[in-house]
């Protein structure tokens, strides 16, 4: 073999070492754009994902205040509802305390009346009361005819 033969071989090498070296340089530079554009896919669909997290956190964030607001207003019925309970406990003591005065002013004026002191009248029920059907057929003194709060007076 000549110098030559052997040189144009080396030649030959060496241009197809450059050609491969072309060639990988080329697809790792294809890869690469390949690569840029899918993460830029990627980043583009996270953009639209965040804007969709960031309005379920609005609504979660709003629906959560809401649950807020409505667990303040239950508390304060709550709380209205116990104020509520109490008045109306103390009005049926009250009533329940007058009630028993009432009961007593019926029995001292059963016990002072002479009518019935000798005999339980007609009308009256078993524990001395006068029956209520009694009481609001009478018809009214002469007393409440002379004021100007009763209906049927002079004027």
């Amino acid at each position: 073999m000549s110098m030559s033969t052997t040189g144009w071989i080396v030649i030959g090498i060496v241009v197809a070492v450059l050609v491969i070296a072309a060639l990988i340089v080329a697809i790792g530079t294809t890869r690469k754009r390949r690569r840029q554009r899918q993460a830029e896919k990627i980043r583009e669909q996270a953009r639209l994902e965040t804007a969709k997290v960031e309005r379920r956190e609005a609504l979660a964030e709003e629906t959560a205040a809401r649950a807020r607001a409505a667990q303040a207003e239950a508390e304060a019925k709550a709380a209205e509802a116990a104020r509520l309970h109490d008045r109306a406990a103390a009005h049926q003591t009250e009533a329940a305390t007058s009630r028993e005065q009432l009961q007593e002013q019926w029995q001292r004026a059963e016990h002072m009346d002479p009518k019935t002191r000798k005999g339980k009248t007609e009308g009256s029920t078993p524990d001395g009361e006068e029956a209520w059907g009694r009481e609001t057929s009478e018809p009214p003194t002469d007393n409440y005819r002379e004021t100007d709060t009763y209906r049927g007076a002079p004027t």
